[in-house]
């Protein structure tokens, strides 16, 4: 007698993103007002890291509301209804709550019904990481649609008298609504992590040693260590960059290889916004034609960590710089160091 076999699950052949929607806070800050904070000026602020201004959110835009927002968009580009929505994804490091995951109040919000939420820490590679775990759920058979966002309130991890840092975090939300395709509209997500460097872009302290732990894990009277602090974002800069300048860009052409297109045939390339010089070096590593439009949505949002690549996808699309049906090399890297890159058709 034959054992039991597990029915095998099914979808879709293959999956594509179907709309995209960004959210970006009111407030602007300029450099000049960054320039209140710490010793520096406009000229080397722009000349570091391309960033003319970015946008910080108040006090009702929370991960949540921004997500909302963005993700409205990207459903109504999508023309579906929420309830068709398999899945939700966020990838953030900026919500502070440590549980529930905020994915479940945003499903809620927009009406997702028993969809499954959660959240993922993957940093600036955060929307890639989704985009892949969305395309395996949809061509897996779990979902028909996935909603993916990137979010984060990095004004609230920035340490405004850190001059390597004060003036390259923004606030902001993308998100992407992926479903079934006849035709391949993602390709295979080149993704990986290099713990050996987890510590060259981390937060300063943790939670535990910055606040004083309730009494019964703590013990009457103890105290966080001297000189705890509200926890922020520290980064090794040059360390981070020759790292993002010689082992992205052959990440980002082995995503070229893995989905069979050189680089001329592409539409758009969509780095993850983190410094202008970075994305420069890597046009110059993937001899990118200038024929293929570049995102540059750095200089008025700054460095939004897992949204800066959908929201950078919206204004291209949005200005005409790029067209739906197109194909986009993304790539998201950050602290970790953690990675991830994929050719995708756009919506």
């Amino acid at each position: 007698m034959s054992k039991p076999q597990i029915r095998p699950s099914t979808g879709a052949e293959y999956s594509r993103i179907h709309g995209v929607g960004g959210y970006r806070p009111v407030r602007v800050i300029p450099n000049a007002e960054v320039l209140e904070w710490i010793e520096s000026s406009d000229e080397w602020i722009r000349t570091r890291s391309g960033i003319a201004e970015r946008r910080w959110a108040g006090p009702e835009e929370s991960v949540a509301e921004m997500s909302v927002q963005a993700a409205g968009k990207a459903i109504a580009q999508a023309g579906i209804a929420p309830d068709q929505i398999g899945g939700v994804i966020v990838a953030t490091v900026s919500h502070l709550k440590q549980t529930p995951a905020i994915a479940t109040e945003i499903a809620e919000r927009l009406g997702c019904g028993t969809a499954p939420a959660f959240d993922i820490s993957a940093a600036c590679a955060g929307f890639g990481y989704g985009l892949g775990l969305a395309d395996g759920m949809i061509r897996g058979g779990s979902a028909e649609y996935v909603l993916v966002i990137g979010v984060e309130r990095l004004s609230d991890l920035t340490d405004q008298s850190d001059r390597s840092t004060a003036f390259i975090f923004g606030d902001g939300a993308g998100a992407a609504i992926v479903g079934p395709s006849d035709t391949p509209g993602i390709g295979k997500v080149i993704w990986g992590s290099d713990g050996s460097q987890k510590d060259v872009i981390s937060q300063t302290q943790a939670w535990d040693t910055a606040f004083a732990k309730p009494d019964a894990v703590n013990g009457p009277g103890e105290s966080p260590e001297q000189g705890a602090k509200w926890p922020a974002l520290r980064m090794e800069g040059q360390t981070v960059f020759r790292w993002a300048v010689w082992e992205m860009a052959k990440v980002a052409q082995q995503a070229l290889d893995a989905a069979g297109i050189t680089a001329d045939q592409l539409g758009a390339f969509i780095p993850h916004q983190a410094n202008m010089r970075i994305t420069d070096a890597m046009i110059k590593a993937l001899k990118l034609p200038d024929s293929v439009p570049v995102a540059r949505d750095i200089t008025e949002t700054g460095n939004t960590s897992a949204a800066s690549i959908p929201l950078a996808m919206e204004r291209m699309l949005e200005s005409g710089e790029a067209r739906s049906g197109d194909l986009a090399l993304i790539i998201g890297f950050g602290a970790g160091l953690v990675y991830a890159a994929a050719v995708v058709t756009l919506p």
